[in-house]
């Protein structure tokens, strides 16, 4: 059976030792499906994710032509073994203007961002399309890089953002500057892109850059200390090119609820419990990867200096910090699978914590009324103070990270219910069944099955499974 739509997680009744697995990086799983599809060779991939966003990024790639194989990875269920057949740039299939070449990608960002770039590499015509959420979400920018690359990019409802046509073009300008060379491919193009909305514009003009032949320029930020586009630039450089094997690291923003959990018991069960990530990654790649180190939260913590999207679980841990937290530079969580600013917030409001949204670091709240029920469009922070969460049902927003972050929460706090839980799928198909699986592998949470305020039925195995 799949997941109910509503669940309730049961707080933890005695202290824990565990060290659990998670599956790998999301972010560099989908990256190196990208550059294996543009090595000359055949690429395996080890430690691979398998969810719906890498699947989404598999299904795509072999629509476009190429040779994939998916095979099961002993060591973790939502891990694959995957090997492709790259084509030094070459991409076999494409449509015509009459009936371009179909691309789902969901509301997978990594997908909707890196395909967009990837196809201008091929002859066809192809029409890129996801979900609602995904046709909000901001694309202008790599669409207005792609153009000045002399791709034509063709937003169907005319606002730069998907449904999408995308096809090869070579303008006049092109066609004069060729006769110059012995070829229109060695002519360098040049482009900027501002990743003032998303990293992943750069990211995705960056994978395909030397076979498109471009000159990439990131405005808006320093790229290499953006931490997304690093990852991408470190990733280009040990990339095996020229076909082998290429191992994932575990994804640190989904080890983080692990940690975090190891935090929320700590507060219930002071002794006698430890929680730990196996192969916890230390190669700098992954932001994220520096959670651990905050636990014990600072007064501010930055979504754009400190941690990416496991600033989302500190969250959680804020109201059982001694002090009031900060979180500032929020603005691209608010752009992503959901408004993810004005989700925790209303999550958070629904048990009983009350947070301060648009308030500066540093800036005293005293006399300011203690809860606005509303994040206006220009508000970029959240101070979440000391409290004591009570139940609530908590609507996920059909956002991955919205419901791991909350039942962590239900680890400590009686009455957390979750709905819509089966959106884990995304990144983390196998999350519900770690926190009920027995020690050492898994956290021995109870799970049930909720309707109308009620337990139903105790929740294990199969049925905690998003597919």
């Amino acid at each position: 059976m799949a997941l109910p739509d509503l669940i309730e997680i049961v707080p933890l009744d005695k202290p824990v030792r565990a060290e659990i697995t998670v599956p790998g990086s999301k972010s560099i799983t989908n990256r190196a499906l990208i550059l294996a599809a543009l090595a000359d060779g055949e690429v395996t991939l080890t430690g691979a994710l398998w969810s719906e966003d890498t699947q989404i990024m598999v299904e795509c790639l072999q629509k476009l032509g190429f040779e994939i194989n998916v095979e099961n990875d002993p060591a973790e269920f939502c891990n694959r073994t995957i090997t492709v057949k790259g084509l030094g740039g070459k991409i076999p299939n494409g449509g015509t203007a009459e009936k371009p070449l179909e691309l789902f990608v969901g509301n997978a960002g990594t997908a909707a961002r890196f395909l967009s770039a990837f196809v201008c590499l091929g002859n066809g015509v192809y029409r890129l399309s996801g979900v609602a959420r995904m046709h909000e979400r901001p694309q202008a920018a790599l669409f207005e890089a792609l153009r000045e690359l002399d791709y034509r990019v063709e937003s169907e409802m005319g606002n730069d953002k998907l449904p999408v046509i995308i096809s090869h073009r070579v303008t006049e300008s092109t066609e004069k500057k060729s006769d110059s060379v012995s070829s229109v491919s060695l002519w360098q193009r040049k482009c900027n892109v501002s990743i003032e909305e998303s990293s992943q514009f750069a990211s995705a003009l960056l994978l395909c850059a030397k076979v498109g032949n471009w000159k990439v320029e990131v405005v808006g930020e320093n790229a290499e200390e953006s931490p997304y586009v690093a990852m991408t630039l470190k990733l280009m450089e040990v990339f095996p090119k020229n076909g082998g094997t290429f191992q994932i690291e575990p994804d640190a923003s989904s080890g983080s609820y692990f940690w975090a959990a190891k935090k929320i018991q700590a507060y219930a069960f002071p002794i006698g419990g430890d929680i730990s990530v196996r192969h916890w990654p230390n190669s700098g790649w992954q932001v994220d990867e520096g959670f651990p180190n905050y636990l014990d939260l600072p007064q501010i913590v930055s979504r754009s200096k400190h941690l990416g999207d496991s600033i989302l679980t500190a969250f959680i841990l804020a109201p059982f910090s001694s002090k009031p937290v900060t979180f500032t530079d929020l603005t691209r969580i608010r752009l992503q699978e959901s408004d993810r600013q004005e989700a925790m917030f209303k999550g958070l409001a629904s048990t009983g914590v009350f947070p301060l949204s648009g308030v500066a670091p540093g800036v005293p709240t005293e006399g300011m009324p203690y809860f606005k029920n509303y994040v206006s469009p220009e508000d970029n922070s959240l101070l979440i103070n000391p409290a004591n969460p009570h139940a609530a049902e908590i609507d996920s927003h059909d956002d991955h990270r919205i419901a791991m972050c909350f039942a962590i929460l239900g680890l400590k706090v009686p009455g957390i219910k979750i709905r819509n839980p089966a959106c884990v799928k995304k990144t983390f198909p196998n999350f519900f069944q770690k926190l009920a699986a027995a020690p050492p592998h898994g956290l021995g949470a109870e799970i049930w099955e909720n309707k109308n305020g009620l337990r139903i039925r105790k929740l294990s195995g199969a049925d905690l499974f998003a597919d």
